[in-house]
């Protein structure tokens, strides 16, 4: 039923870009570190190339990708079709945090709607693609993104999310540092 891929093909980017809804899932090292699986919306995902992907990590209430990634690059996203045909679709790669003040933001930032809370740009080489049937997967009707981050991190405006930031996005839960605990 699954089917492997090195790359993302054509006809799979075109799956990706029509999705609302994707999955980030990384994790530490340790036995007993927890997994993070992360949902993401608000049309915050590009794809660079058949090998690189990227998205608009926004400001929330922790930092697990960014620290796992720090620590070892694992990554995965997963994508799952909730209104048209059933499949999911798997990236597996290695990923970085790209800071505001990296000499490559600008660039890629170029390529996204800026969004208020913006905290990093999540970039991953992908090193193998999955796809499998998603029989499982509930048939859903999407209605819209939610802008209750996005109003959240307005009202705050730029230096209360940084200040936010400093707050709860320095380490992870297992306290692991983010790429953030290094900014003065």
């Amino acid at each position: 039923m699954s089917k492997f891929f090195d790359s993302i093909t054509d006809e799979l980017q075109d799956f990706i870009t029509a999705q609302h809804l994707f999955f980030v899932g990384s994790a530490p090292l340790s036995p007993t570190g927890h997994i993070n699986l992360s949902p993401k919306g608000l049309e915050c995902f590009r794809i660079l190339s058949p090998y690189r992907v990227a998205y608009l990590d926004l400001t929330g209430s922790a930092n697990e990708t960014s620290a796992h990634l720090q620590e070892n690059g694992r990554i995965t996203f997963m994508f799952c079709a909730f209104e048209e045909a059933a499949c999911i679709l798997r990236l597996y790669g290695q990923g970085n945090t790209i800071l505001p003040s990296s000499p490559d933001w600008n660039s890629l930032y170029s390529m996204f709607v800026p969004i208020p809370g913006t905290r990093q740009i999540i970039v991953a080489d992908i090193e193998q693609v999955q796809t499998s049937c998603g029989f499982g997967v509930p048939l859903y009707e999407y209605r819209g993104q939610r802008q209750t981050l996005v109003n959240w991190a307005s009202k705050k405006g730029e230096e209360g999310v940084r200040e936010y930031q400093q707050q709860k996005n320095l380490v992870s839960i297992d306290g692991l540092p983010t790429p953030l605990s290094k900014l003065p």
